[in-house]
């Protein structure tokens, strides 16, 4: 989909070479890229921050809207469409960070200044993502009209795609959402407000941030005299009532306040060029000691939960007094058919890297499954370099991927080798791209085993790959055992995403924590249920709601790596300036969903939806939809005393585009047991009519550029002889299959042959 994506934009941009605005220069695409320096064909056609295209099917539409130049006469339609950049003329941006989420606001003016005044064309948006982007709403205003998303409460889990066209809407990839807007006018102008949350990342006490914002240069706008305003407002609330220090900054921005957890920064400018980096920002909130406290709020009082909010939050200390715990380590991969590929090499690379990292006092065993299981060693081994290198060489022998995926058995046998853990940390990783059918088994048997542990037991830490495993499976695995879970649904953050979660859980400097005061207010509910280890890679966040009587000050408790006791006071202020029901909202409905899933609770499926559609995240019980809201100018006659006057009178018609279903699911059994790889999407299977028309269709674009079969026809007239003659063969063996019928109805549509 990607590739199709960026091979319309490379379309749309040859086409915009039609336009002619005077004296000033055309439109013209991005110089290519240096072999070297090409990361794969589609990326210098992607957008790498909000964009806007025009949908054009008919190239004869494209032409300067105000300056019309006589233009060639094209014949044909593109098929599939061409999409053309359209030039943007004001982009601002707002980002509001709270403890460890941004709320990301873009608002923009872009115009359809490649279709004639007289004609329209549908503009599809493209919305690029930063760490773990989770789409709130998008608005846009053109003339007459104005459009708006929404989230509706579904009644049930089943996908109804009847009568809902694919190009509305969907992800092109796991972090870009492309939105299309019917039929705007040429040279008008497109006002969009767009709104995302995104997670920030940590590292070492410092909070980082990255925006999309790096716009190519056919966006900006050619007429030279046109202003092109650039805007950034940047506010930072870490919510810790601690001092914070800002690191760095790529744009130039000015700062306005300064107090304490709080900053505020702005900058404006007119600018030649649109920005051409990513807007990123990081701050620092270190301490010399593990910093944690609890926020509370109110809810508003059009809350569908009226019970009281709260949020603990524990920071790591800084690098300098860290003690982490010793390990003992069990790595379950799956090697299935599916896996083939960079999947397994990705995953085989990031293993490796996890395995460098254990000290020589920390054990670890690795166990390999398909429809069987494999392992490196029928018990712990020391990771001592010598043996270290001999897991990597078994794992270079024994990791082939093939078979089917049992993800039971290695589980067992990795929860059995960890049962008699003494004096260090018990973990497990596990990693799969596919869905099995016993997995609500497996979580109540992982529930019974590791609940009666002991006081540590094994974390499970999971990490899916793709969108055929059952994530919410691997969440609620990782929930009950006090793991972590994360996931890669796109194929080129297999590696990444897997490192960070490997380092995570091998960095663990607190476990085993506990809150007890929590316990004794009324009607109690904590996300996670399980509270999960502090690893100095990541602050720990905690929310939930409760009525009661809240404490002035709490106490965590908890192992850290010298396995000694550690109590941490925690001290209560209200955020008043914090949306907490917002800021964990997210994690709150993945959480209760994975419960829903696992519990299969109608109540709770219902919770989560009226969730979904207050807080604008998207959920598996709801969807989104488009509201397309028409103004119309009614002119009516005034009174008999005022005849020579009129009155305008405005009425709204309102209707629905529905998208297409934007979540995850809860696995795929059916392309797990088939082994279709994370990220394929099986080739249709057209009639041979259509294959042959498709050929036909091929041919007449590489040669004319979307062209009809008549302009190939007058290109074939200057070829010599011997080539004219392969050709009239090929055309009497392709006319038996009926082409040219189709040919003369698809593409050369109203074309009489004169």
């Amino acid at each position: 989909m990607a590739e199709d994506f960026a091979k319309a934009v490379e379309d749309g941009l040859k086409l915009s070479k039609r336009l002619y605005f005077g004296r000033d220069r055309a439109v013209s695409p991005p110089k290519p890229l240096p072999s070297m320096e090409k990361s794969a064909s589609a990326e210098p056609y992607m957008p790498t921050a909000p964009m806007v295209y025009a949908v054009i099917h008919d190239p004869k539409i494209v032409d300067n809207p105000d300056i019309p130049s006589y233009q060639p006469h094209v014949h044909g339609r593109c098929d599939p469409p061409a999409l053309i950049p359209l030039q943007m003329n004001r982009v601002d941006l707002e980002v509001d960070c709270y403890l460890d989420t941004a709320f990301i606001r873009v608002s923009g003016i872009w115009r359809v200044h490649c279709v004639m005044g007289s004609k329209s064309c549908d503009c599809r948006i493209a919305i690029p993502m930063g760490e773990q982007g989770s789409i709130l709403g998008v608005e846009v205003e053109v003339l007459r009209k104005s459009y708006s998303t929404q989230l509706i409460a579904i009644e049930d889990n089943k996908d109804v795609e009847k009568g809902v066209r694919p190009e509305n809407g969907g992800f092109l990839k796991p972090h870009i959402l492309t939105l299309t807007i019917p039929q705007i006018d040429g040279g008008s102008n497109i006002s969009i407000k767009l709104c995302w949350s995104q997670k920030l990342s940590y590292n070492d006490g410092q909070f980082s941030l990255e925006v999309p914002f790096k716009f190519p240069e056919y966006v900006t706008p050619t007429i030279k005299k046109i202003p092109k305003k650039e805007r950034i407002n940047l506010n930072v609330n870490a919510g810790t009532g601690n001092e914070v220090l800002c690191k760095t900054t790529s744009h130039p921005l000015k700062q306005l306040r300064r107090d304490v957890g709080k900053l505020g920064y702005s900058y404006e400018a007119e600018v030649l060029t649109w920005s051409s980096t990513d807007f990123s920002f990081s701050y620092s909130v270190s301490a010399s000691h593990i910093l944690g406290g609890v926020l509370l709020q109110s809810p508003s009082s059009n809350d569908v939960d009226q019970r009281e909010m709260f949020c603990v939050y524990l920071f790591p200390a800084s690098q300098q007094s860290r003690k982490v715990f010793r390990k003992e380590v069990v790595f379950v991969v799956d090697i299935s058919g599916s896996m083939q590929g960079k999947p397994l090499e990705d995953t085989k690379a990031a293993l490796s890297s996890a395995l460098s990292k254990l000290d020589q006092e920390d054990s670890f065993n690795i166990i390999g499954f398909n429809g069987e299981t494999y392992l490196f060693s029928t018990s712990m081994e020391l990771a001592t370099k010598e043996t270290v290198e001999r897991a990597s060489q078994w794992i270079s022998i024994n990791f082939i991927a093939g078979g089917s995926t049992n993800i039971s058995v290695p589980l067992t046998k990795a929860v059995e080798m960890l049962a008699d853990t003494r004096g260090s940390i018990p973990i497990i990783f596990l990693v799969t791209d596919g869905a099995v059918e016993d997995d609500r088994h497996i979580c109540d048997l992982m529930k019974s085993r590791l609940t009666n542990g002991g006081p540590i037991c094994p974390r499970i830490y999971t990490f899916g790959i793709g969108s055929y495993c059952n994530h919410y499976f691997l969440r609620m695995l990782s929930t009950i055992s006090r793991g972590q879970y994360d996931a890669a649904y796109d194929l080129d953050s297999i590696e990444f995403r897997m490192q960070k979660l490997f380092t995570r859980g091998l960095s663990v400097v607190l476990a085993d924590i506990t809150i007890d005061t929590l316990k004794d207010l009324d009607d109690f509910e904590m996300h996670p249920s399980r509270i999960p280890d502090l690893s100095s890679e990541s602050p720990l966040m905690i929310s939930g709601r409760y009525q009661g009587r809240f404490p002035d000050t709490l106490k965590a408790k908890g192992v850290s790596g010298d396995l000694s006791n550690v109590v941490i006071e925690l001290k209560t202020r209200n955020a008043k300036d914090i949306p907490l029901d917002r800021v964990f909202a997210k994690q709150q409905i993945d959480l209760l969903t994975a419960q829903a899933w696992f519990s299969e609770d109608k109540q709770l499926k219902e919770k989560i939806a009226k969730m979904s559609v207050q807080t604008g995240i998207l959920s598996e019980y709801t969807r989104m939809v488009i509201l397309e809201t028409v103004e119309e100018n009614n002119v009516t006659e005034s009174s008999a005393k005022k005849a020579s006057t009129q009155k305008i009178v405005d009425s709204k018609v309102s209707k629905t585009i529905h998208l297409q279903s934007l979540h995850i699911g809860f696995g795929d059994l059916t392309a797990t047991a088939e082994n279709i790889p994370p990220g394929y999407e099986g080739p249709k299977l057209p009639e041979v009519a259509e294959i042959f028309v498709k050929a036909a269709s091929n041919c007449c674009s590489s040669l004319c550029n979307k062209c009809c079969c008549m302009c190939a026809i007058s290109c074939c007239s200057k070829l010599n002889d011997q080539c004219v003659i392969v050709l009239t063969q090929l055309c009497t063996a392709l006319a038996c299959f009926g082409c040219f019928e189709c040919c003369s109805s698809i593409c050369c549509p109203g074309h009489d042959g004169n």
